[in-house]
């Protein structure tokens, strides 16, 4: 079914002027979300544990910093912007006791809700503001005019405004200049896992380093393994963003366009297809949520694990060597970091 796509004419800025927002945590979408509201002329506290470190950061930016339950108690709308598994302590400890009837409960991404770790009361209504990119970048082009695609969803409306709410707000940090779809909690929430285990991340790495290791094992240079598999992956994927996957075909020599149409489908292949079934078969059953928190209760040792095997890899050894030699991309990521902070 063909979505419809929302844009500033469609979303009503005034509907959160004479609302406190409430911005639980400041990290990477807590920021960015709360200081482009700020700069959209809306009233932003946010909401930190005493011991965390962001709060000298947003003090910096000149915002009002409370505890999460102050925040609560404040807030019309209570937005958490925190770790997927740290949001249901803070929901039973700080956020359920203080929660009255008529408040509004957002998150960023829908996976408490939808596995039914957080299940709210009734009487709030419950919204989704999810943007389609990191923080940082959700801040930067707002910056600079522009702005980063979001879906929203309500999953309560009791007031019978929450989704003219989650609209609202998804104008106020920017994504109404591009481009926002109405969804439910439940298809952003598979559609988002399933995107990130199978292709967005689990499935790019996964196929750079089989790349990778193939070259290597068979006796080629690393250095020749890192700029066929890793480097010039970028290179790609900005035609395939501009153009889509028909205008990168354009940009690519016949010979590419051959190995691409012939030989691509030999190693991305039935089989493979299936297991990406499997892997959406268990984001929609809960078996993948159930195993991350257990993983997360039994203290992440496997994560970690896994974690700094990918670290120790050499790809990450040749790849530092080699990024060495553009040193523009070092300072590109210096400013992109510094960025989310300005």
């Amino acid at each position: 079914m063909t979505k419809t796509v929302l844009l500033d004419k469609d979303a009503d800025l005034s509907i959160l002027k004479t609302k406190t927002i409430g911005v639980i945590g400041f990290g990477s979408q807590g920021h960015a979300h709360a200081l482009n509201l700020r700069d959209s002329g809306m009233n932003v506290i946010i909401g930190l544990h005493p011991q965390s470190k962001s709060i000298d950061i947003a003090k910096k930016h000149g915002l009002e910093v409370l505890t999460n339950s102050e925040v609560v108690k404040r807030a019309d709308i209570i937005f958490l912007a925190t770790p997927d598994l740290v949001i249901p302590e803070i929901y039973a400890d700080q956020i359920l006791p203080n929660l009255t009837p008529g408040k509004i409960l957002g998150f960023a991404h829908g996976f408490v809700i939808h596995y039914k770790l957080v299940v709210p009361p009734p009487e709030v209504d419950v919204i989704l503001v999810a943007p389609k990119g990191p923080g940082h970048l959700v801040r930067r082009e707002y910056i600079q005019g522009r702005g980063v695609p979001a879906l929203i969803a309500a999953y309560q409306n009791r007031s019978g405004k929450a989704r003219d709410v989650a609209l609202a707000w998804a104008k106020g940090i920017g994504s109404t200049r591009v481009g926002v779809i109405e969804t439910t909690f439940k298809e952003e929430t598979e559609t988002d896992l399933f995107g990130e285990q199978a292709v967005l991340c689990g499935g790019l790495t996964s196929l750079i380093t089989a790349g990778f290791e193939t070259l290597v094992n068979s006796g080629y240079a690393p250095e020749m393994a890192y700029f066929e598999c890793v480097h010039e992956m970028k290179l790609i994927v900005d035609l395939i963003y501009e153009s889509g996957i028909s205008g990168m075909r354009f940009s690519i020599s016949e010979t590419a366009k051959w190995g691409d149409v012939s030989v691509g489908p030999k190693v991305i292949d039935e089989h493979v297809k299936e297991n990406m079934r499997k892997v959406l078969e268990n984001i929609q059953n809960g078996t993948f949520a159930k195993e991350w928190i257990e993983e997360v209760k039994s203290g992440k040792q496997r994560y970690r694990k896994l974690l700094a095997q990918g670290a120790e890899h050499q790809i990450e050894k040749v790849g530092a060597e080699i990024r060495a030699l553009f040193p523009w991309l070092k300072q590109k990521n210096l400013q992109g970091v510094q960025a989310a902070y300005d």
